[in-house]
């Protein structure tokens, strides 16, 4: 059947047609302006991933230096050396040559550089340039070179758990290169070159070379030289008391400033033992801040601090201890088992005597006491720079019964860090400050009060007593020094593990306005004897001494000290002699002395027989 079609069908055709063809060219107007603006930048990178080839040039690391500007760490430029298979044409050659050059197994090289599937392959980082510069200057068709840079820390294995190290790609990993990694680590650059479709270079086109951006330079608070002072006494200590570790520290007392810290053993940052993971981690511990220990008598500074504070105690009270104490019906022995008799609180502190330090605690009740020791900083992380921190442990308050209060007043149940001790005992000393320890460069305090000015002095003329009177292995001769010992017992499976202690010792100076605090940690002393005031005090005179000599600081009334402590007491060999002989020898020489064990016969003393000894001086007799 003949259809017609009328003007006015052919117009409405005509504008289907018209429509049609509109909407296809606005949809490739659409696309085009979506791939040419929208997408253009993603696409483009895309495009030159295709036709271009770059090689990362890593950035160069911060420096970190010391108070005085003595470099600890610093980069230098190293190479990579990378193969393309597009552009080797002999792979047995360049296999042959690099594995030569670069010290590495041929079959290795050999499987590397015939990947066909990959266009660029790394053979080896951090090349020397002296060992680069061979490479290159061969001219062999395939290989590549690119900038990086290494780590490299000037005084070997100082400093090395507090510094820490990077791994091969410049990433900190431990200590202060993981804590300041953001701050230290640059912004890489690149070599860009481009290559056709097999990835081999195209002649004469553009290269584009981006600098790399070097991270930023940190200064930390410790002085070189006070570190060189600490460390080569701790590695004595170490060595002469064939102990499982030493720690340190030297700390600014006003501003919380970390003068140095060490730990014992330690090893070199230029030769990190990376072929023994377990071992690694165990070296890379910074103890000073991630192991808790129970303190023993150097706490004993904080509950006295408390007492003060809490009005407990007075200068002039007196107390008596018959060498052990019965809280809850457990007995609870002082250090010393035929006791000190009557005695003042000053005393008591000199004598570190626990039944007064366990009377103290019961005065203050639990609450009072934690509420101090949570003033002091005591359970919580001190907020140091340095990474894995840890707390400390204390039992919950509220199941803390009263013989655990006891034991807590002359430091034990109760578990620290090195540096959270260090912050209260600096905090109380300093005049009644609270610091917040840190391994940067400041001048600030918290302008907190953890004590009163009163009860801060008081506690620095007790520290001086105690260096005066029964713990002169760590006088010095001339100087204004205060101290306290610390012995304490170990625990392993939540048993005392016999035989085990840690010694330590914690020094001011000077002592009437306290400016560094030092603490010294020997972790199972093997070489005989334990006591703090004979493991751990002779190393803190050595420091102080040698830190003297370091800064200048001259010494006061020198003679008249050499006179006092002149060593005119030959020791005798009390050895196999009665305990009640043996002291009343030592009585008539004028010599005090310490009492290990619960025998009545003497096995073993310290200091051995023929030794020379000043008036005063404290002596060690171990009984069956």
């Amino acid at each position: 059947m003949k259809q017609e079609y009328t003007l006015y069908s052919l117009r409405k055709r005509i504008l289907a047609l018209i429509c049609i063809i509109s909407f296809i060219f606005l949809s490739l107007i659409g696309r085009l302006f979506y791939i040419q603006v929208l997408k253009s930048g993603e696409l483009q990178i895309k495009a030159e991933s295709q036709w271009t080839r770059d090689l990362p040039i890593s950035a160069e690391r911060g420096k970190i230096y010391d108070t005085n500007g003595a470099t600890l760490a610093v980069s230098y430029t190293t190479y990579n050396v990378y193969t393309r298979y597009r552009e080797i044409k002999d792979i047995n050659q360049v296999a042959l040559f690099l594995s030569k050059k670069l010290n590495l197994s041929f079959n290795r090289v050999f499987e590397k550089i015939s990947a066909s599937g990959v266009s660029e392959v790394l053979i080896k980082q951090q090349v020397v340039q002296e060992t680069a510069e061979e490479i290159i200057s061969n001219d062999i068709s395939g290989i590549f070179l690119s900038e990086n840079a290494k780590r490299y820390y000037p005084y070997g294995d100082l400093l090395s758990q507090v510094i820490g190290f990077t791994s091969i790609d410049n990433l900190g990993q431990s200590g202060l290169e993981a804590y300041f990694n953001e701050t230290l680590t640059g912004e890489n650059g690149y070599y860009m070159l481009q290559s056709d479709l097999q990835g081999k270079e195209i002649d004469n086109t553009l290269r584009t070379y981006i600098k790399s951006t070097p991270g930023n330079d940190i200064n930390i608070s410790i002085d070189v030289n006070m570190q060189l002072i600490l460390e080569q006494t701790l590695n004595k200590a170490y060595e002469e008391q064939k102990a499982k570790g030493v720690t340190g520290i030297i700390m600014n007392a006003k501003t919380g400033e970390i003068i140095a810290m060490s730990n014992k053993p330690s090893f070199d940052l230029n030769n990190i033992p990376r072929d023994d993971v377990l071992h690694l981690m165990e070296m890379v511990k910074n103890k000073c801040i991630t192991d808790v220990y129970e303190p023993g008598s150097t706490f004993k500074i904080l509950t006295m601090a408390a007492a003060l504070e809490l009005g407990v105690a007075r200068d002039n009270d007196r107390f008596y201890c018959g060498g052990s104490m019965t809280v809850d019906g457990q007995r609870i022995k002082c250090w010393r088992s035929i006791g000190h008799g009557s005695q003042t609180l000053s005393e008591g502190f000199a004598n570190s005597c626990n039944c007064v330090f366990m009377t103290l605690a019961q005065r203050m009740g639990v609450n009072n006491f934690y509420n101090y020791l949570k003033k002091f900083g005591i359970g919580e992380k001190t907020g140091i720079e340095i990474s894995g921190e840890s707390a400390g442990i204390m039992l919950p308050q509220k199941i803390v019964k009263t013989v655990d209060l006891a034991r807590i007043g002359f430091g034990q149940t109760i578990a620290v860090t090195p540096i959270q001790l260090l912050k209260a005992i600096s905090s109380i000393i300093n005049g009644g400050n609270k610091i917040i320890p840190t391994i940067l460069k400041q001048t600030k305090i918290s302008g907190k009060r953890v004590v009163s000015s009163n009860t801060s002095k008081l506690l620095t003329e007790m520290m001086k007593l105690v260096v005066n009177k029964t713990a002169k292995y760590s006088f010095v001769p001339g100087y204004d020094v205060g101290g306290k010992t610390g012995t304490a017992q170990k625990y392993e499976n939540g048993q005392i593990a016999r035989g085990k202690y840690i010694s330590s010792f914690v020094g001011i100076y000077p002592a009437s306005n306290p400016q560094y605090v030092l603490l010294i940690c020997v972790d199972e002393p093997g070489a005989g004897a334990y006591y703090g005031s004979v493991v751990a005090a002779p190393y803190g005179k050595e420091i102080f001494s040698s830190m003297f000599a370091y800064l200048g600081i001259k010494p006061i009334n020198l003679e008249q000290d050499e006179q006092r402590i002149e060593r005119n007491i030959q020791m005798p060999d009390l050895i196999g002699k009665s305990l009640t002989e043996a002291l009343q020898t030592l009585t008539k020489l004028g010599l005090t002395y310490e009492i290990d064990g619960d025998g009545g016969m003497v096995v073993s003393q310290l200091p051995p027989a023929g030794t020379m000894l000043f008036k005063d001086a404290n002596v060690i007799l171990i009984t069956d």
